[in-house]
């Protein structure tokens, strides 16, 4: 259930589609609060907020923040629990998300959700390590 009114910043797609290198996205219960840390404690840059998603700035990297309520149907939502750590997912961006399913599955690794055409451009793959991180390798699709 989305909480923004109006249009964001960029399309989900166009956003997608710029991301590269190392990514973080951490659920947070409620995005106001987290960006205020961020912003306040940290010393980041916010780039974009609703009461949805916020993109934060440290330096050249780049942090999203994604409410809870936002990933009300998605696959991790029941591993969160209280452990918010359990909502950290690391992406690893223009990696071939089928390339690593297999790799997973020759290595005996839980794979979350298998590598999947996503609404926001992208084909992602989420893996489970042995020590409980979510990594997603992913890359975006074609725009046609």
């Amino acid at each position: 259930m989305k909480l923004r009114t109006g249009q964001p910043w960029m399309s989900g797609a166009d956003y997608g589609r710029s991301l590269s290198g190392f990514g973080v996205n951490l659920l947070v219960r409620a995005v106001a609060p987290a960006v205020a840390f961020h912003r306040s404690v940290l010393g980041a840059t916010v780039v974009y907020e609703d009461p949805d998603f916020a993109v934060i700035r440290h330096g050249s990297s780049e942090i999203m923040l994604h409410a809870d309520h936002t990933y009300d149907h998605h696959p991790i939502r029941t591993r969160l629990g209280d452990k918010r750590g359990n909502g950290i997912e690391l992406r690893l961006h223009h990696t071939d998300p089928d390339a690593v399913e297999a790799a997973a599955r020759l290595g005996g690794y839980d794979i979350m959700a298998p590598a999947t055409d996503k609404g926001h451009g992208l084909r992602e793959v989420f893996i489970v390590d042995r020590d409980g991180y979510i990594w997603v390798a992913d890359r975006p699709r074609d725009p046609g």
